[in-house]
């Protein structure tokens, strides 16, 4: 057997992470929590989970662990301005495909696409439908660029904002469609800047462009003019 050829007691690199979810998610209660949060239409915090099974709080913090330190759900901090200790929130990562009963991000652009077709409206059309309808379910807490980064990191793209002069710009690390953008980028990039044109829609915050890059290397960036942006 050749040294660059894993044993069965090495498991490549790449099975290692799915390895860890699997065991995540072996334990009942965590798997009923997963699927709760997966099908929830917003973040979802410990006494929502509390009342749903009947566990304390900390049995519950303590699957909760399990799951975030799998990388199957994010914690995050609820900027609700309510007195006390700010509430913990949880939602599905961002990475997490559809091979655990979680939609994936081409599962995502076949929908759009399927849209496409049904009803004959353009790419940036029906991305920016999407955008409203994720506005709808989005964090009323959340400002536009908030909003805009929130769901951009929920489809894959690992967005990171960039202040620039009268606005905003969204560098796009990493492509989740870059097989597809290759070899049709005028459809999956306008369905995204739509996409981005809905969440901002009837707000004070314009999307100006989408630059697109290689998406073998990413780095795409949306472009944002805000009102009140210095």
């Amino acid at each position: 057997m050749s040294p660059s050829t894993p044993t069965p007691s090495e498991p490549r690199e790449s099975q290692v992470p799915l390895q860890r979810e699997a065991r995540a998610l072996g334990d009942p209660t965590r798997h009923t929590m997963f699927r709760y949060i997966a099908d929830a239409s917003g973040p979802v915090d410990v006494a929502e989970l509390t009342a749903l099974l009947g566990l304390n709080h900390n049995a519950i913090r303590q699957h909760l662990a399990k799951l975030t330190d799998a990388g199957l759900v994010v914690e995050t901090t609820a900027r609700d301005g309510a007195p006390g200790r700010p509430r913990l929130l949880y939602e599905i990562g961002a990475g997490v495909e559809s091979r655990w009963g979680v939609t994936g991000p081409y599962e995502r652009l076949s929908l759009l696409l399927t849209e496409m077709i049904s009803t004959g409206n353009s790419a940036v059309e029906v991305g920016r439908e999407a955008g409203r309808r994720a506005k709808e379910a989005a964090d009323p807490t959340d400002d536009e660029v908030e909003r805009v980064v929130d769901v951009m990191a929920r489809q894959g793209f690992d967005p990171e904002p960039r202040r620039r002069r009268g606005g905003i710009e969204i560098v796009l690390h990493t492509c989740p469609f870059a097989t597809t953008a290759m070899a049709d980028p005028d459809t999956v990039c306008a369905l995204h800047l739509g996409l981005a044109e809905g969440l901002v829609e009837g707000t004070g915050a314009v999307v100006h462009d989408l630059v697109r890059k290689d998406p073998r290397r990413a780095g795409c960036r949306l472009r944002i003019q805000v009102e009140h942006a210095s």
